[in-house]
């Protein structure tokens, strides 16, 4: 297996180009802050030099940070900043970072990428800050054998039937 990192440190014209709006987002000191944190993570974790923005986007609700292929910018959650183990999560999108401007694997699927996250110590997967959007059932049913369903959405209990015994279902409490 080689490793292709010879073109690694050239410049290409895609990197050339500014891009004018995440540079209009990095004049907040919380903005600053991240992407000196991020080169700093950058040069001790991996030896290489971060080269483009990273920006918090407050947007992200579930997710910890994205790479996005086309211009090399990061994205973080904000709410994941305070957090003790922020630095795995910039790891984690450092390496997609590193491994897709060497021309390897960058997908979470690929070795390369397992490999490397192992290595540097990077997360796997986002910590939960629990921002999960959880659905209230509203409709509790029952069948004629007792069986209990709790549904978000109302169900035409004329034309359907209980999965498990085929008996009538009845609606029992309606929380709206």
């Amino acid at each position: 297996m080689s490793i292709r990192v010879s073109n690694f440190f050239k410049k290409s014209a895609r990197t050339a180009k500014t891009n004018t709006t995440w540079q209009k987002k990095i004049g907040t000191p919380e903005q600053v802050a991240l992407q000196k944190r991020v080169e700093q993570v950058s040069l001790s974790a991996f030896g290489r030099p971060f080269e483009h923005q990273a920006v918090f986007n407050p947007r992200l609700q579930t997710t910890g940070g994205r790479y996005h292929l086309a211009d090399h910018h990061l994205d973080f959650n904000p709410k994941m900043a305070d957090r003790d183990d922020f630095d795995s999560i910039i790891k984690h999108e450092l390496c997609h970072y590193h491994l897709h401007r060497a021309g390897r694997g960058y997908q979470h699927a690929n070795q390369d990428f397992k490999r490397l996250l192992a290595q540097v110590g990077g997360s796997r997967y986002a910590p939960d800050i629990g921002n999960r959007r959880t659905v209230e059932k509203k409709y509790h049913y029952l069948c004629d054998n007792g069986h209990a369903f709790d549904r978000v959405r109302r169900v035409d209990t004329r034309r359907y039937r209980c999965g498990r015994c085929r008996g009538r279902l009845h609606l029992v409490n309606n929380n709206n």
